[in-house]
């Protein structure tokens, strides 16, 4: 059945714009937004050319300190968010960098639920465990700041399907769902298994350990 769309958003504003070279040097475009639903100091990354077809391809990044920064093998995230920059610097778009740690129950409570990972429980599983929602991400901001860029059709760059239904509920239109790649590790196979069995994560893994 197709998403329903939910009531409209509040327009938010593009702030800032800065240029800013990547560890690679290649520029990128930081826009800082007024507005936006959660109040939170979410940033849209421009890179590469303009399409040719005006549709640009963009990703969706939630905020995860431990892969992005200190390179943690428990997630994917730091390598997604290489591949990101990396394909879209190519393709043309926007990375969406989301400040929702932790699919947004916060740093703190992450690493709570890490602890209980190692007792043995999946990652949702950990989460409930924890009294927090299993996916606590809210993809409004990211609608209303691709509106805000003028954008309101994208080819999505995740594995993810619940992000292309929230993005549709308020307006967006994803004309493609461009698969990440799948980056597996002796250290975060259960994690990314349990994306797959629970959340509906398109990820080709076999069910048995690296």
């Amino acid at each position: 059945m197709p998403a329903q769309p939910h009531p409209p958003l509040p327009p938010a504003l593009v702030r800032r714009k800065v240029t800013v070279p990547l560890a690679d040097g290649t520029p990128a475009l930081f826009h800082s937004f007024d507005g936006l639903v959660d109040g939170r100091e979410h940033l849209a990354l421009g890179l590469g050319p303009q399409p040719a077809d005006g549709i640009p391809l963009v990703r969706m990044h939630s905020e995860c300190l431990t892969g992005d920064v200190f390179g943690s093998q428990r997630c994917d995230c730091g390598p997604q968010l290489e591949e990101a920059l990396q394909r879209i610097g190519t393709a043309g778009g926007y990375v969406l960098y989301l400040r929702q740690e932790g699919r947004g129950i916060g740093l703190y409570a992450k690493l709570d639920a890490y602890a209980l990972q190692d007792r043995g429980l999946d990652t949702y599983a950990a989460n409930r465990h924890l009294h927090q929602p299993e996916d606590a991400r809210d993809y409004r901001c990211a609608a209303q700041m691709l509106v805000a860029l003028g954008v309101t059709r994208i080819r999505l760059l995740s594995n993810n399907p619940d992000k292309a239904e929230q993005l549709a509920q308020h307006g967006i239109e994803v004309i493609e769902r461009v698969p990440t790649g799948v980056f597996l590790t002796a250290h975060n196979h259960a994690y990314l298994s349990a994306k797959v069995r629970f959340g509906s994560h398109d990820l080709d893994i076999d069910d048995t350990a690296p």
